[in-house]
Order: structure tokens, then sequence, then C-alpha cells
């Protein structure tokens, strides 16, 4: 077990020490990043963390140091279940002695991530990111570690980027203070050769990109051992090596340093984990433990709904849903888009949830597939195609009939496939639909690939890629924790946590009461969702100020403040998700009543334009100071 105590000085450089004695020739060191499935594959590589450790233990005789570059505890579907906790005997297992934290890593929450990394058996680095909640390292994180290893004095910080941070769900950006990685990594790695040690390894978790701009600029640091990317790669910047060691318990690297005369040369080898190698059985054995913790998983009570839920195919393929409307506000909210929209196929669950407790069961039965989020940057013109082909195939109950957040739009069924869409009515928040507008659209990396019709998001730029967004049913779990840390049911009571409402410049706290047809808000099964207003709440709170400009010009209108921020949240809790009017059929009552509203918002914005400035008004000049 690898000491982490930490110095009298700080906690800046906790020191362990193997071997004392004289200064071997050469040391090896393992380095893998990005593992998630345990299992072994069908195919070779067979790989599977068993295997794995066989693997690691091949090299035993070199007495190995063994390195991990972050991301283990998710994406798969058994952390689906365990949030984790499976992990924790295999980074035990396999005799890792240093790790920098990985996004993924995240992806349960702060509080879940230290309690399981609690439990390993090594230190954990975070050496350019601070909790400002605490003050230290983020996640309980250190700033460096020396290990003194067979002679050689190896100092280790743990380095991230900026991008991938911003996306974290479950993160309050606003409470962490980040540290450019070249400047905190030359100010670390300088100390760490003031305090003796010969040689300075970063381990990282960011984009190639990034690893090469530390080579090219920290002159101090010797190796750079990455991870996010999940691809094998050995690259010379500077004179020194940036190494990325595969994914997903696959492969992994050799590395070994030798004295020759004043410099230290580095050999790297690549170690594939196929079938020549046996799985451990010590290893297999602990992890059955882990089948029977699904089981009991299964039946956990994620929270308690006051409504129905209506999954029907009959319904979520043919009209707007509750259970459409909260799936999508929470990955609308999660990954801070501007619209979502998933395809009704990725609801499996066919049936109505009643009222009461939602399980893990419940929730696996409406989303058993493992479905990564993107956001993709996709224009108004883009989105009125994406809506086109999801009501193409209309009556029948196809899977691309879409269930969205964030958006309102009307179409006629009667209308031929392509041309059904009211285009003049889609609106986008607080807003009608701007053709040229960029949207932040989140979705399944499954229609980005232009299945189930929606061949128009294939050339779409990715804003935020499968590495920067939870899975779907992650995110939906972790709205589930978010609600229980709001209600004070956690033992971290922190504002590190999902966020249970949308903050979009699109969407104010200004609501129209007669913005949507009361006959448009109707469902053939009534009596699901039609409480009060809770998870659509999502997505109706604007950053800033209380009106946002597009609301402010609507003055003429009904209009009604909603709750502010903190009420808000407090009504999501409330677990009441409702219909309301994001999927509107056709008639020609409804249309010409929309069409009328329009017109007196327009004529409204218009009288505002031309309305002489008064003291109230945003337009008067401020008086002179007297």
């Amino acid at each position: 077990m690898v000491s982490a105590e930490a110095s009298s000085e700080s906690n800046a450089a906790p020191a362990s020490t193997h071997h004392r004695g004289p200064r071997a020739p050469s040391i090896t060191i393992l380095h893998f990043n990005d593992v998630y499935n345990v299992e072994e594959q069908n195919t070779e590589p067979k790989a599977g963390a068993a295997r794995f450790k066989t693997a690691l233990r091949s090299f035993s005789d070199r007495d190995p140091l063994v390195l991990f570059s972050g991301d283990i505890l998710a994406p798969s579907i058994m952390s689906s279940f365990t949030k984790g906790e499976h992990m924790v005997p295999v980074m035990n297992h396999l005799g890792i002695h240093c790790a920098v934290f990985g996004n993924h890593d995240f992806d349960f929450g702060l509080e879940r991530l230290v309690d399981v990394t609690a439990r390993t058996d090594f230190p954990w680095l975070m050496s350019n990111v601070d909790d400002n909640e605490t003050g230290l390292p983020l996640a309980d994180g250190i700033l460096t570690h020396i290990i003194e290893w067979h002679g050689w004095k190896i100092g280790l910080v743990g380095l991230v980027e900026k991008e991938w941070l911003e996306t974290l769900a479950t993160i309050n950006a606003e409470q962490v203070t980040f540290t450019d990685y070249v400047d905190k990594g030359r100010e670390l790695a300088i100390m760490l050769k003031d305090q003796g040690c010969d040689y300075v390894i970063a381990l990282t978790h960011m984009r190639t990109p990034n690893d090469i701009r530390l080579a090219e600029n920290v002159e101090e640091i010797d190796l750079i051992l990455g991870g996010h990317d999940h691809v094998y790669e050995v690259l010379k910047i500077n004179d020194k090596f940036v190494l990325k060691s595969g994914t997903d318990f696959r492969e992994f690297s050799t590395i070994t340093l030798s004295q020759e005369g004043t410099s230290i040369n580095v050999d790297i080898e690549k170690v594939v984990v196929d079938s020549k190698f046996e799985p451990d059985e010590e290893l297999k054995e602990a992890l059955k433990e882990y089948e029977a913790v699904v089981g009991e998983k299964m039946e956990e009570t994620l929270g308690t709904f006051s409504v129905e839920l209506d999954g029907r195919f009959s319904s979520i393929r043919t009209q707007e849903t509750n259970l459409g409307n909260f799936i999508c506000d929470i990955i609308m909210a999660a990954c801070n888009g501007d619209v979502a929209v998933i395809n009704s196929g990725t609801l499996r669950s066919d049936r109505i949830h009643p009222a009461g407790d939602f399980r893990m069961r419940d929730l696996m039965t409406v989303l058993p597939m493992l479905d990564p989020l993107l956001v993709l940057g996709v224009t108004g013109e883009t989105l009125l195609e994406v809506l086109e082909n999801g009501v193409s195939q209309y009556p029948k109950l196809e899977g691309r009939f879409p269930q969205v957040a964030g958006l309102q739009f009307v179409f006629d069924p009667d209308a031929e496939p392509g041309s059904r869409l009211i285009r003049d009515l889609v609106k986008v928040g607080d807003e009608y639909l701007n053709p040229e507008a960029v949207y932040r659209f989140v979705t399944k990396a499954y229609m980005k690939q232009g299945r189930d019709g929606y061949n128009m998001l294939i050339d779409c730029p990715i804003l935020q890629d499968e590495e920067q967004c939870p899975m779907l049913s992650t995110s939906i779990q972790n709205h589930f924790a978010a609600i229980k840390t709001r209600m004070g049911k956690t033992r971290r009571n922190s504002t590190h946590r999902q966020s249970l409402i949308l903050l979009s410049r699109r969407h104010s706290l200004i609501r129209h009461d007669d913005e949507v047809p009361v006959a448009a808000r109707s469902t053939s099964h009534k009596t699901i969702g039609r409480s009060v207003s809770t998870d659509s709440a999502l997505s109706s709170v604007s950053s800033g100020s209380v009106t946002s400009i597009s609301s402010s010009k609507r003055s003429r209108g009904s209009l009604t403040r909603q709750e502010s921020f903190h009420e808000l949240e407090d009504l999501a809790c409330k677990l009441a998700p409702k219909v309301d009017g994001r999927i509107i059929i056709a008639s020609d009552e409804i249309v010409e009543s929309l069409r009328q509203k329009h017109a007196q918002r327009s004529v409204s914005i218009i009288e505002e334009e031309d309305e002489p400035t008064t003291p109230l008004s945003p337009k008067a000049p401020l008086s002179p100071v007297e």
C-alpha cells in the first residue's frame, strides 16, 4: 500500500519510499488510462479487468511503478448500477501507485467520487483545480506526489484541461478555481526539482493538443503520461515524450527509464491485452460480488413521483408526453443546451409508470441502452429539418418521433411529409426560431450518426463530445441525486451537483399565461402529468436578470412572474412532470389562435420600440448628477 501522508509543511508533496538503497541503473513504469468495462470482450483483444491484472503482473520481475491517467468510475453498464463501487477492488488489485482524476470520475458527483477514492490504496492528484468551498484541490486530491523508487526520486503532478472541467454537470463551475496547466505545471515541476527529484512526470487528462502545449512550454517536466483521448499514441515534443496508452483494459505501456551518463533514456513499448494472458481468478471472484449488487441496486428507490409517467409507445411515438418532457428537460439542463431532442425510440418501457416510488429497475426499463450525449451547433434551418423528419412518419408508431425540451412547434399531420411543420410558429425558449441562429442542441450520439432519418445532423459541428457530456441514464440518476442533496438527504450539502433547472440565455423567468391555447395542452390520456408544473420549470430560467430582452418586449400580454431560482428548484424536487404544449397537432382553431398571438407580439414590439423614453425605460438617459 502506498503511503499518502502529508508533509509537515503542506499537502503539496506527500512522499512514498520504496526499496532504499543504491540507485538502480533503470526503472520500469507501467501506464494506462481511460478504462471502463471490466468484462472481457468476445473478440481480440479480449481485455477485461481480470486479464489486465495478469498482463500487468507479467512484469512483476521488474518491480514496476504503476501510474494511471484517469477515467475509471464511469461510464459502463455496471457503473450505472454501482456508481463506480465495483472499480474499488479493481484499482486496488492493479497495484496503482498514483493517479490523476479524469472527467468521467465525476459522473456520479463529488461526494460519490470522494467516497470511492478514499477506499483506494494510492493518492489521487489534482494539481491545477481548487475547490472554493474548501480551499483545497478539488475532490480531496493532492498537488504533487514524490516516490523514491529503487534509488530514483520521481516527482508527480496531475494536470487537467479547462475544456472538460467546464462541462461537468455535477460540479458548480463558479465554485472552482482553474489554473492554467502550463503555469501550474511549471511552478510545481520547479518545486519538485528543488526538492531533489531526478525526474518529473505529469499525469494528465486532456486532449493531445493541450498535452503538446504543455510539452512545448514547460522544460522542467520530463515526461507526459496522458489520458482522455482513447488512442494509443506516442509523440516526441521538445525532446520529451507525450504518451497515451489506449483504452478500456485493451492495452497499456511499459516505460523504461535508464541513466546514460548525464541524460536519461526513455524506452516505450505497447502491450496488447489479448488471450495470451489468462484472467486473474482472485479479481474475477471479487467482481462476482457486484453481479449480486446489480440485483440489489435494481430495487433502489431513486425518487417518488406524484403523477403517472406515460411511456406507452402509442403515446410517446405520436405526441408529447410527461415522461419525454422529464427526460429531455434533464439532459438539456445537464448539458446547458438551448434545446434538446431525442428520438422517442430511446424510451423503451411501453407502459404507464404509476405514481409513487420510481426504482432503478424502472429507469433501466425506460433507458436500457448506454446512450452517450452530445451538444451540437445546429442552425435554426437545420432544426426545422430535424423536426420535419421527426413528424414525417406520423401517425405510424415510429421511433423517430421526437421528444423535446426548450422547443414548441406545431405540425399538420395531413400535409405531405417534409412540409408538415408550421414553420413561423416554431419557438426556441421565449423566442420564435431564427433560421440563421446557431443553437446549442443536446441529443444522442445515435442521432448524430444519422440514424432514424436524422441525416441532417451528420455534418453539424460538435460543441461538446461524448467525453464532455454525461451518459443519458447517468444524467437522470444525477437529477435524482441532486434532489436528495437539495432536500438535505445527503451527508455533504454542497453546491457541487447537477442543476435542477436550466440556466440559459434563451429561457426567461417570465411566463405568458396565454402563450399556448388550452386545446393544445390536452392529451389523449388526461390523467398523465396534469398537476402543477414541476420539471417543465427546468426550461424556464434565465441566467442574468429576471426579465430578458425578449420577455420585456411582451409586456402588453398577460404576464406572470415565475418563482425565484430556489423556488423553481424546490418545485422540481416535487417530481410531477407535465405535458405543457411543446408539441402541438394543428387544427384551424389552434393555428389561428397562435398566429393572432404572434401578430400581437410583433405589434407590441414595434410600439415599444417607437414609444418615447421615460424615467423607467431602459432607453432613458441617466440624469446628470447635481
